[in-house]
């Protein structure tokens, strides 16, 4: 007999170091004294589960079988929509080539005998039968149960994993590196393990066994083993959830974030916009002091981020996103999504971006393909040779022109929508 006592306080700490309630820690025991007892004393074809009493420490066993009619032959003969699968038997071909059941007295019993036990049973319903407990288990039976136990609590472990972290999709959450193996970062998530697979990857980080990082949930989904959690740290998803979570004008949906467009571990530019009167959305962004904005450039690791006001006006639009270069015309073609933007000779380099990153940006912000011309005083010389947001990026220093370095939404100075640097 166990001391019902320690049973119960050692049930409790699995359960705590689990994260898995009582109850299925009680069901996993049980099921795994069940396998033992049929092990050692009972038919491979039994039915046998067992009970806890938790006051007394004390183990039932009982014995399950089917009520059945059985025919002439000894087949079984199914009632109404009964199946096969469901007497939980292999069926074999009778003599008029109907799949059957043979009757089983240790999954079945008839009709006529479960009544002499319970009068009012009917056909399918269930006969329980207490057997004779036992206390001695065999070595085998001993192995049986503890493989039972093992496998029955990893089963709930996955399926507890996949039920707490499967409505939490898009949202953040603090983990710890447990690992690498093949360039996948495996998380500690608590409750589960995440995924952080290498396209999800942000190269500036330094992903140290131990280290904390926030986290996007991007996916939860089932498999044979383990829930597959996927995370995410390169997402623009990861980046909007970030600010909700600083800027609570977003959080209640008073200042919305229009278009993200980002280059992973080194620049974003975001664009948004107030829905109410007398609501700064690019000063709510950027907080008192640049505090909001910073927080969130310190967990993306230093990237730095252009906050633009959108506007309606294409034109006004387009113009905020190539920010901080000055722009000087804008020609918008609508039915190709081109834009043909023209900026001072000396903001060229400015406005294409070191190794064509702001003109390459400000093309996804705005949906449109952006093709830069340097501003010619001479028309008539042909100096206005296009660049676009592609082309940008094979730029080289072969221009002999140096990028400026702009701070960008750092803690004390944002880019605005009039591509000026305006202090926090």
């Amino acid at each position: 007999m166990l001391d019902a006592k320690q049973f119960t306080f050692a049930i409790t700490q699995i359960a705590e170091e689990k994260n898995i309630p009582e109850e299925k820690i009680i069901e996993v025991i049980e099921s795994a004294i069940a396998a033992a007892y049929k092990k050692d004393y009972g038919e491979k074809s039994q039915i046998i589960k067992s009970k806890l009493n938790r006051e007394t420490g004390v183990f039932s066993i009982f014995q399950y079988k089917t009520v059945v009619t059985v025919d002439e032959e000894g087949y079984v003969i199914l009632k109404g929509d009964q199946t096969v699968e469901e007497l939980g038997q292999e069926s074999e071909e009778g003599e008029d080539g109907i799949r059957k059941i043979r009757f089983n007295p240790d999954r079945h019993i008839s009709l006529a005998d479960a009544q002499a036990i319970e009068p009012n049973i009917q056909e399918g319903e269930e006969i329980v039968e207490e057997l004779e407990p036992k206390e001695d288990f065999g070595r085998i039976a001993a192995q049986t149960a503890k493989q039972v136990l093992m496998q029955k609590i990893r089963e709930i472990e996955r399926t507890t994993a996949f039920e707490v972290y499967k409505d939490r999709v898009g949202e953040i959450i603090v983990g710890t590196v447990q690992r690498m193996d093949r360039g996948i970062v495996f998380v500690d998530l608590g409750k589960g393990v995440g995924l952080l697979f290498p396209s999800e990857q942000v190269y500036a980080d330094n992903y140290r066994t131990g280290s904390r990082y926030k986290f996007l949930i991007q996916n939860v989904e089932t498999t044979d083993r383990d829930p597959n959690i996927v995370l995410s740290r390169r997402s623009t998803d990861f980046v909007k959830t970030l600010f909700a979570l600083e800027v609570p004008e977003i959080f209640s949906g008073t200042v919305e974030i229009v278009a993200i467009a980002r280059d992973a571990g080194v620049r974003t530019k975001l664009a948004v916009k107030a829905k109410g009167d007398g609501i700064d959305p690019v000063g709510a962004c950027v907080g008192q002091r640049g505090t909001r904005v910073q927080s969130v450039i310190n967990e993306l690791g230093g990237e730095k981020i252009d906050i633009i006001e959108y506007s309606d006006n294409l034109e006004e639009f387009i113009k905020a996103a190539i920010a901080p270069a000055q722009v000087e015309n804008i020609t918008i073609d609508q039915d190709n999504h081109q834009a043909t933007v023209i900026v001072p000779q000396d903001q060229l380099s400015l406005a294409i971006g070191g190794s064509g990153q702001n003109v390459r940006l400000a093309s996804r912000l705005t949906g449109y393909d952006i093709n830069l011309n340097p501003e010619t005083k001479d028309e008539t010389k042909g100096d206005k040779a296009a660049v676009t947001a592609e082309e940008g990026e094979e730029m080289t220093s072969s221009q002999e022109v140096e990028t400026p370095v702009v701070p960008i939404a750092s803690s004390e100075e944002v880019t605005s929508s009039e591509s000026e640097n305006t202090e926090v």
